[in-house]
């Protein structure tokens, strides 16, 4: 895997994109569907957005805007897994927690958008996970666009495999 981040413009589409593709992908999905896993040890629709909700909180809301706060911050990690457990995200509707994701992303990118390409680079140290890591505001956000990727996709097949059996 390369180190090269993704162009901020691109970063931008993705993180602008995803609250739109989820709502376009699960369109016309009743409850029960949303709530289904497509087959044992999988994650229904529900629990990928509320994983992709507590992700948004840690890189998004906590580590981005942390190095925004402050000069090269040290910022103890945070893991959204571990994250979700303090929130009711999984217990939620699913509509109503696109809502809440797709206001939140809203303000993250009305940040973001706003940015001039110096502060991209703003830094910050990474500490309680392993070795201390140097980390910039870019590859923050890089990687929650990346990991957005990744998960839109598995809901596509999600929402696909759904489809399939009904």
């Amino acid at each position: 895997m390369t180190n090269k981040n993704l162009p901020i413009e691109k970063i931008l589409e993705i993180l602008k994109e995803t609250p739109l593709r989820l709502a376009d992908l699960t369109r016309g999905l009743n409850t029960d569907q949303l709530h289904t896993a497509p087959s044992p040890g999988e994650w229904s629709v529900n629990e990928v957005l509320a994983h992709l909700r507590a992700c948004d909180d840690v890189w998004g809301s906590y580590y981005i805007l942390t190095i925004l706060a402050q000069d090269n911050p040290t910022i103890k990690a945070r893991n959204p897994h571990t994250w979700i457990k303090n929130t009711d995200y999984l217990e939620q509707e699913f509509r109503p927690s696109l809502r809440a994701f797709t206001e939140q992303r809203e303000s993250l990118l009305a940040v973001l958008e706003l940015l001039p390409p110096k502060n991209w680079t703003r830094t910050n140290t990474l500490i309680g996970a392993g070795k201390p890591l140097q980390q910039t505001l870019i590859s923050h956000a890089d990687g929650l666009a990346r990991h957005e990727r990744v998960h839109l996709k598995q809901i596509e097949r999600t929402v696909n495999a759904l489809q399939d059996t009904s």
